[in-house]
């Protein structure tokens, strides 16, 4: 195995991770960032304001992101899979 290959191999990584990640990431992001102004607007300092929500908002996008997360962590597996031996030798 080349360091190419490596190189490579670790690149689709951490693509996928972005991928997979992103979406719930950028939604909790937006989300702090709406709950945030609503408490500088209304002077309430409640914590579990801050988290709640976010934990909300997480939770959906996995129910509507969760099948392209999985898809896409599938089709890398299956491809690190199918070339483990070229990988290999």
């Amino acid at each position: 195995m080349t360091q190419e290959m490596v190189i490579a191999i670790a690149e689709r990584a951490v693509y996928i991770v972005l991928i997979t990640s992103g979406p719930l990431l950028l939604i909790a992001l937006i989300t702090g960032l709406l709950v945030s102004i609503f408490q500088a607007t209304t002077s309430i300092q409640e914590q579990t304001l801050a988290f709640v929500p976010k934990i909300v908002a997480v939770l959906l996008a996995i129910v509507f992101f969760g099948p392209f997360m999985i898809s896409q962590m599938t089709n890398y597996f299956h491809d690190i899979l199918n070339n483990l031996i070229r990988y290999i030798g």
